[in-house]
């Protein structure tokens, strides 16, 4: 007797109309992230930015960012990956409703409404408030350091540039005279009307790049300039200040400029990205700023730095997160990274309860408390103090627990590992998006979870 199976034909026709709701099961995070963009977030501001005319029509915004949204939550970046799920994925079909715009599409519309979408961080942060996600008793700090669309080795120091310009500078008149030469005599073969007085494309190959590394040079000596400018001088009033020289005729004898220093770097692709020490090396890249809430691990500020240490990110972090939420944390938690005499008395005047590393945690032991030599007496002493006496029990613990787990989130499990943008103001919107896509996540196992218990209210 033969084995009976079930019918398999790829030749009959649906008689009947298919709902998008079928296409995946009830509960699935694409029905919520299509709901959620549609329903309940204000897209006034992409809506606005189309007008009524003439054409075909363009794809509803609204179902764009539903598709980038979702996009993200499954870890898909590229405009052509979103595009070609689109037409091969049903939930992806379930989030666009059978729409399949194409990767132009999809990229012009990110660049386009990059800042709109950067906003949609705080809408989702205020959904994730009113589920009761955002419990504010205790937050960590981080910070992680994230590859730019750049490569490390297209960026040059200074003193590089110097020797570079010279050597492209002399290869280039020396090529220029030759096709001098070389012009006047095809003038005196082929006459002076004939053609033949193009340069080689890899001479102007090198002028091209000489006028980058002559740009380049520009910025990096604007930027010394102005660190120069900005620099405080010695207070008269100090009695331990050395003594500084008579002044000269200020009129007849100006300042000399300052000079960038021979190993200050710049990158040709992205200028504005850094070479940052990491881990596990170097990369060209950016500095992504975190403070999640230890409740549910929900994102409550968020920012990108140039620079490579974090402890200028503390207080502006915390001030962040208050004017995201509206209200202060109960306690702060940072790494040693965070630590300087200037936080921790700014985190005082705030009234912050803060557990602060003052140094590297050794393997074994309850606390960062670290090496770091401290003046008796300073709020960095004091806290070393706060952190050994706490041991194990100290809340500083919660640090990793919280904060790093979210990195790990997002860069292993949803694979972004690299700024797919260029330029700092589009890096600071796309790591905004990417928190957005996290928080909605976490917002969507919760409703999730309470529709299995059974609990509607929260549920909806």
């Amino acid at each position: 007797m033969s084995k009976t199976f079930r019918a398999w034909d790829v030749d009959q026709r649906f008689l009947l109309p298919t709902s998008i709701d079928e296409f995946v099961p009830a509960g699935h995070v694409a029905h919520f992230v299509r709901d959620t963009v549609r329903d309940g977030l204000d897209m006034s501001a992409i809506v606005s930015c189309y007008a009524g005319g003439r054409g075909y029509p363009a794809y509803h915004p609204v179902m764009m960012t539903a598709l980038l949204v979702y996009a993200y939550s499954q870890g898909i970046y590229s405009s052509r990956r979103i595009a070609r799920a689109c037409e091969e994925r049903v939930d992806f079909m379930a989030v666009t409703g059978l729409n399949q715009p194409d990767f132009r599409t999809i990229s012009d519309f990110r660049k386009r409404h990059l800042e709109a979408l950067s906003g949609l961080f705080v809408q989702v942060l205020e959904l994730c408030a009113k589920a009761g996600l955002v419990k504010l008793g205790h937050v960590a700090l981080d910070g992680t350091k994230m590859k730019a669309n750049a490569s490390k080795h297209k960026a040059m120091s200074y003193g590089r540039m110097d020797e570079a310009t010279a050597r492209l500078e002399g290869e280039v008149a020396a090529w220029l005279a030759k096709a001098a030469e070389s012009d006047a005599a095809e003038d005196g073969e082929h006459g002076a009307t004939r053609r033949g007085d193009e340069l080689p494309a890899w001479v102007a190959n090198k002028q091209q790049r000489l006028a980058k590394i002559r740009e380049a040079k520009a910025a990096l000596e604007a930027e010394a300039q102005a660190a120069a400018s900005e620099k405080p001088t010695d207070s008269p009033d100090d009695p331990d200040a050395p003594s500084a020289p008579a002044p000269k005729d200020a009129a007849s004898e100006p300042a000399p400029p300052a000079t960038p220093l021979p190993k200050a770097q710049r990158n040709f692709t992205d200028p504005e990205s850094r070479i940052m020490k990491t881990k596990d090396g170097f990369i060209q890249g950016y500095n992504a700023q975190a403070a999640v809430d230890a409740a549910s691990q929900v994102i409550v500020a968020q920012d990108v730095v140039t620079a490579g240490n974090d402890v200028a990110q503390l207080l502006p972090m915390v001030d962040a997160v208050m004017a995201a939420t509206g209200a202060k944390p109960q306690e702060v938690s940072a790494d040693a990274g965070y630590c300087s005499e200037d936080n921790l008395a700014g985190l005082e005047a705030r009234a912050l309860n803060a557990y602060i590393a003052t140094g590297r945690q050794k393997h074994g032991t309850p606390a960062a408390t670290g090496k770091r030599t401290a003046r008796p007496g300073s709020r960095v002493a004091a806290m070393a103090t706060r952190l050994k006496r706490g041991g194990r029990r100290s809340h500083y613990r919660l640090r990793k627990q919280v904060v790093e787990p979210v990195f790990g989130q997002i860069k292993q499990a949803r694979a972004f590992r690299q700024f797919l943008l260029r330029g700092l103001a589009r890096v600071k919107a796309e790591w905004a998006l990417i928190c957005a896509v996290h928080n909605l996540l976490k917002l969507a196992a919760v409703r999730n979870r309470a529709r299995q218990a059974g609990h509607p209210a929260i549920a909806a």
